[in-house]
C-alpha cells in the first residue's frame, strides 16, 4: 500500500474518525484506525462496535491495500507534522512508513483484514434533513437522556415522524425535552431510539450549515451521511415512553420571563444551591415578579425578576442543574412557564415559538 494526501484533509479525518475508537475494550484492534486505500479514494475508519464513522480522503493512489493504526499515536504524529503532502507506504509486516518533507515514522500496524466491518444499511426508510437544523434539535433534547442504564431505552432521543412533523424526544425520569420541526410530506415514517453518544459526537463533527444530512434507516441500525462522512450506528431496542401522554395542557399560573434574566439569576443562586444537599432552586411566583432563593449552611441568595403573571401565586422548587440547563438551550428572547400546583410537572416554552417544549418535574420541599 502506498498513498499520498494533503496533511490538513488526512488530520482532519482521523480527528473525525477517532470519536468512535473505543476507550474501554478487551479488543485491541478497536484501539486502532483502518486505513483502505483498495478503491479509487483512501477510506479512514473506526468503531466500538456500536457506533462506527467512515470518512472518505481525497489522496493519491499509487498503491492500494489496507491496514489498522494505532489511534492515538497516529493522530499525535500527523498533528506535529508540517502542512505538507503526507506519504504512507505499508510493508508486507504491516511496517506503515509516514513521511513528510524532512520526518519520517515508522510504527506497526495490523491486518486490515482483522478490523471489524462496518454494518451496511440499505436504506429501508430515508429523510433528508438540513445540518443546522438537525444540530438545532440534538442541541435542544439531547441532555435530557438518561446518564444511568437503569432504564436503557431512556439513554438515547426518539426520533419519530408523522405526516409532515418530525420530533426529537429525549427524558431521564426527571424532565422531558421536545423538538419539532416540519419536514416533506413525503418522508418515510420513521420511529427510532438514537444513542446519546450517536447523538452527540454527530453534533460536533457537522456544522452550522444549510448542507443536507441524508438519514437511513433498516432494522436496528441508522446511518447519517454528509459530504465524505458516514456515521453509523445501532439503535437502541425496546419500547420508548409514551410522552404524549405525560404532557399537561391545562395550568393555572402562567409565567412570561425574559430568558437571559433568568437564566443568569438562576446560575447566580446555583452557586450556593450546589453547596446544599439536593442542589435546590426556590421560586417565588406573583403578580409582578419571580424570587429566585437558594440557601445551604453557608449562606443564602435571593433575587428577583420582573415578570408577567396570569393566574394564582405559587412557590415550587426544582434542582437547579435540570432548570439551567433549558435555559441554556432556547435561543428566544422571552419564555412563558406553565404551572399547576408545586408538586406537578412544569412547561416551559418559547414564547414565539410552538416548536420547542420543555417539561420539568419539581422537587417536593418538606417545610
Amino acid at each position: 500500500m502506498k498513498v499520498i494526501c494533503n496533511r490538513d484533509s488526512l488530520l482532519e479525518g482521523i480527528i473525525t474518525a477517532q470519536k468512535a475508537v473505543s476507550t474501554r475494550t478487551t479488543l485491541p484492534i478497536l484501539q486502532g484506525i483502518l486505513f483502505d486505500c483498495r478503491s479509487t479514494a483512501l477510506r479512514v475508519t473506526a468503531t466500538d462496535l456500536e457506533l462506527g464513522i467512515e470518512c472518505r480522503i481525497d489522496a493519491e493512489i499509487l498503491e492500494q491495500g489496507w491496514v489498522v493504526l494505532d489511534s492515538r499515536l497516529l493522530g499525535e504524529i500527523i498533528r506535529k507534522l508540517p502542512a505538507a503532502d503526507v506519504e504512507i507506504t505499508i510493508d508486507e509486516r504491516n511496517i506503515a512508513r509516514i513521511k513528510c518533507m524532512n520526518s519520517c515514522f515508522n510504527i506497526q500496524g495490523q491486518a486490515g483484514g482483522e478490523f471489524p466491518e462496518l454494518n451496511k444499511v440499505e436504506g429501508e426508510k430515508r429523510m433528508r434533513l438540513p445540518q443546522d437544523l438537525f444540530r438545532s434539535m440534538i442541541r435542544q433534547t439531547v441532555f435530557a437522556c438518561a446518564v444511568d442504564e437503569t432504564r436503557p431505552i431512556l439513554t438515547g432521543a426518539l426520533l419519530e415522524s408523522s405526516g409532515n412533523q418530525l420530533n426529537m424526544v429525549a427524558l431521564d425520569g426527571f424532565r422531558l425535552a421536545l423538538r419539532t420541526v416540519s419536514i416533506d410530506k413525503d418522508a418515510d415514517a420513521i420511529s427510532a431510539v438514537i444513542p446519546s453518544k450517536t447523538l452527540n459526537e454527530i453534533y460536533k463533527i457537522y456544522k452550522d450549515q444549510q448542507d443536507k444530512v441524508d438519514v437511513e434507516f433498516t432494522g436496528n441500525q441508522i446511518m447519517f451521511s454528509m459530504g465524505n462522512t458516514r456515521v453509523i450506528s445501532r439503535l437502541l431496542e425496546g419500547d420508548f415512553i409514551n410522552y404524549r401522554q405525560i404532557i399537561p395542557e391545562e395550568y393555572t399560573t402562567k409565567v412570561k420571563v425574559n430568558t437571559l434574566d433568568f437564566l443568569e439569576s438562576c446560575e447566580r443562586a446555583s452557586l450556593l444551591a450546589r453547596e446544599g444537599k439536593n442542589n435546590l432552586i426556590k421560586l417565588k411566583i406573583s403578580e409582578e415578579k419571580i424570587e429566585v432563593m437558594s440557601n445551604a449552611e453557608i449562606g443564602e441568595v435571593h433575587e428577583e425578576i420582573n415578570v408577567v403573571t396570569e393566574g394564582k401565586d405559587i412557590e415550587i422548587a426544582f434542582n437547579s442543574k435540570y432548570l439551567i440547563d433549558v435555559l441554556k438551550v432556547i435561543e428566544s428572547e422571552l419564555i412563558t412557564m406553565e404551572f399547576t400546583t408545586n408538586v406537578s410537572p412544569c412547561i416551559i416554552k418559547p414564547l414565539d415559538s410552538e416548536a420547542y417544549v420543555y417539561l420539568l418535574l419539581p422537587v417536593r420541599v418538606i417545610a
